[in-house]
C-alpha cells in the first residue's frame, strides 16, 4: 500500500473503517510515534490516530461514498422544497390577496462562521440551493469569539451559525466539564459575546456546536440550538437544515423543536433546543421589473 500522506482519504482499522477521513496533518507524538489528524467528510468530527491504524480508501471506494452523499442531499433537499411549497399555499391562504397581486419570498438572512472550509464551501453552496441569502467566514474554532460580533455588526443576520469541529477527548468520562471537549468552550464564549450584541433569541437566532459539543452549555450561552445532546457525531449539513426551517417560517409562527429537528439528518440524539420564531416574510405586490 502506499505511504498514507496529508490529502489522502482513510479510515480507521481499529473502529473497522466506519467513517471516511482526510488526513489534514501527519506529526510525531511524545513518543516518536507517527500520527496523523484528521477531519470527516461528512461528519463535523476531529480525530487523531497512528498510521499504522489507518486504510487508505481505493478512488472508487471514494467515489462511492460521495454519490451516496450527494444522493442523500438531493432527497433531502426534495423534501424540503416539497414542504415549503405546502407552507407557502398555507400562507397564500392567509394573504389571500397575495394570490390577485403576485407575491414574493423574503426569507431569513444568515451569517455563518464555520472552523472548516470544506464544510463552509458546502453548506454556502446548499444555502443557495435553497434560496437563503447567506454569508459565510471560514474562522478557526478558537478565533470566533474575537470576530464574532464585528461579523454580526457588518452583516445585521437574523440567523447565526457558529460551527466547524469539535469532540470530546479521549477516555472522557466527566461529559459536565467543557474542559474535556475540543472546542465546545470557543463555541461557547462566540455565543456569549453574540448575545451580548442581541439578547433576543427571536430576533438573533443562534445554531452552535459540532461533533460531540457541550449541548447544555452551549444552550446556557443563549443558543436556540444546539449539538449534541447524546455527545453522538452531527452530519455535515445539519446547521444547515435548522436554519432552513427558520429561514422559511413565517413570524407569525413558534416552531417547535420537534418539527426544526425532524428535518436534520442526526436527529435529536444530535441537535436539540428551544421553541423559536420563524423568520420567513411574505412580500406583495411582485413587480412586473
Amino acid at each position: 500500500m502506499d505511504q498514507i500522506k496529508v490529502g489522502d482519504i482513510v479510515g480507521r482499522i481499529s473502529y473497522g473503517c466506519d467513517l471516511f477521513f482526510k488526513v489534514v496533518e501527519i506529526f510525531r507524538d511524545a513518543g516518536g510515534e507517527a500520527v496523523a489528524r484528521l477531519k470527516g467528510l461528512d461528519v463535523r468530527l476531529t480525530a487523531t490516530a497512528p498510521l499504522h491504524d489507518l486504510k487508505k480508501f481505493e478512488p472508487a471506494e471514494v467515489a462511492t461514498f460521495w454519490h451516496s452523499f450527494m444522493t442523500k442531499n438531493h432527497e433531502h433537499l426534495r423534501r424540503i422544497f416539497q414542504r415549503r411549497e405546502e407552507d407557502r399555499r398555507r400562507i397564500m391562504t392567509r394573504a389571500a390577496s397575495a394570490l390577485d397581486l403576485g407575491s414574493f419570498d423574503v426569507p431569513g438572512s444568515v451569517l455563518h462562521l464555520d472552523g472548516d472550509g470544506d464544510y463552509l464551501e458546502l453548506c454556502l453552496t446548499t444555502y443557495r440551493q435553497l434560496g437563503i441569502p447567506a454569508h459565510g467566514y471560514q474562522v478557526d474554532e478558537e478565533r470566533q469569539p474575537e470576530v464574532v460580533v464585528d461579523l454580526l455588526k457588518k452583516h445585521r443576520p437574523d440567523i447565526l451559525v457558529l460551527t466547524g469541529h469539535d469532540g470530546v477527548e479521549k477516555g472522557t468520562r466527566n461529559f459536565a466539564d467543557i474542559r474535556n471537549y475540543h472546542s465546545s468552550l470557543y463555541f461557547v464564549q462566540a455565543v456569549k459575546k453574540a448575545r451580548e450584541y442581541e439578547k433576543s433569541l427571536d430576533d438573533l437566532v443562534i445554531f452552535a456546536g459540532a461533533c460531540q459539543s457541550h449541548y447544555e452549555a452551549l444552550l446556557e450561552a443563549g443558543a436556540n440550538f444546539a449539538s449534541s445532546p447524546q455527545r453522538v457525531l452531527i452530519h455535515a449539513f445539519d446547521p444547515v437544515f435548522v436554519v432552513e426551517k427558520i429561514a422559511y417560517t413565517s413570524v407569525y409562527d413558534y416552531i417547535s423543536v420537534k418539527d426544526i429537528v425532524a428535518g436534520t439528518i442526526t436527529g435529536f440524539p444530535g441537535i436539540g433546543g428551544v421553541e423559536t420564531r420563524g423568520k420567513y416574510r411574505l412580500g406583495m405586490p411582485k413587480s412586473p421589473y
